[in-house]
């Protein structure tokens, strides 16, 4: 069994010099007594973090590098490439870690070694009401299934890049992550099993993790999940899975629902609304908020929407008119 000796943390920034300051005063506060380096990839950024580097370069041991713009991922290779360490961990620079991060990370390492792993991310009590409903919605079982790090996940955990970590010898022999974003994480999760290394979820290795600040932004972010998610599948047939139709199914029984009302049926709209009152009491009882929980049903219906519809449009013109996914959806690929 191989031990990690030494840590590097990867973060690749776009334009967020204020998250990166936030993140490095996080890795200030680690709980851990052994050095690991840092190492932060500007990725063509037109508002650098150099600056905020610098200012933690004496307390940190950190290296920074600017590049043009190739995407996150090939950002991450890049760091991974420069790294000095035996064993990576990828943050996203929106994450803030909690003190204890880095000596769970070691602590689940020296008792099971895999050579890729994922944690869990969660909402900082700092957070504002937005970022809190939107994590909620995220990570709750009841509408993602836990499929981003919980236990009793419906699917096989595909560890995820804003919480991540590789082994050297899993990067040199995967070549790290691929050109697409997003997707470019469940890509790179099964190359890496199907080479034969082992993954696991670390339940105790969490982050808390910001998202993004607006309605406009997660739409975004969940409609581009919905095109990838029929891309992977093609490139990894084993990865399928029929739970990536339930938020498109979500979809027609909620449009569904309000035909069977207009025509006086109204038990499926019913079952609707137990649904939403169910993911409303959740979100109450976790987050403590009247507005958090309200917020949460928003969330919800803009990433069922979003993912669903994108989902289902994805499928038909990759499986159904049989076109490439760089010619059918070039916005997802990085040169």
């Amino acid at each position: 069994m191989m031990i990690p000796r030494n840590y590097t943390f990867i973060i690749p920034v776009y334009n967020r010099p204020d998250e990166v300051q936030e993140l490095l005063q996080s890795l200030t506060q680690l709980d851990y007594d052994k050095p690991f380096e840092i190492v932060i990839v500007e990725d063509g950024s037109t508002i650098k973090s150099n600056e905020i580097a610098k200012n933690f370069s004496g307390v940190l041991n950190i290296s920074y590098y600017y590049k043009p713009n190739s995407g996150p991922g090939n950002s991450r290779n890049f760091g991974m490439e420069k790294a000095k360490g035996d064993y990576f961990l990828i943050l996203d620079s929106d994450c803030i870690l909690p003190s204890q991060y880095l000596k769970e990370v070691d602590s689940a390492l020296q008792n099971n070694y895999v050579d890729c792993f994922g944690g869990a991310d969660t909402a900082h009590k700092s957070f504002s009401s937005l970022q809190k409903a939107i994590n909620h919605v995220m990570t709750s079982f009841l509408t993602t299934g836990g499929i981003r790090g919980k236990k009793n996940s419906l699917q096989k955990f595909e560890p995820r890049s804003f919480n991540m970590g590789i082994s050297k010898e899993a990067f040199l022999a995967t070549g790290g992550f691929g050109k697409i974003h997003p997707g470019e994480d469940p890509d790179l999760s099964h190359r890496i099993m199907k080479t034969g290394f082992k993954t696991a979820f670390f339940s105790k290795v969490f982050v808390y993790h910001k998202r993004r600040i607006s309605w406009s932004k997660f739409y975004i972010q969940v409609k581009k999940f919905g095109m990838v998610r029929p891309i992977i599948s093609l490139w990894h047939p084993g990865a399928a899975k029929i739970t990536f139709w339930l938020p498109t199914l979500f979809v027609f029984y909620t449009l569904g629902s309000f035909i069977a009302l207009f025509f006086g049926n109204p038990i499926f709209i019913t079952i609707l609304l137990i649904y939403i009152v169910l993911i409303f009491l959740e979100s109450l009882i976790v987050n403590k908020s009247v507005v958090i929980a309200l917020y949460t049903l928003i969330a919800l219906f803009i990433q069922f929407f979003g993912y669903g519809i994108a989902f289902l449009k994805s499928t038909f013109v990759i499986r159904v008119l049989k076109k490439q996914p760089q010619t059918a959806f070039p916005q997802l690929f990085f040169k």
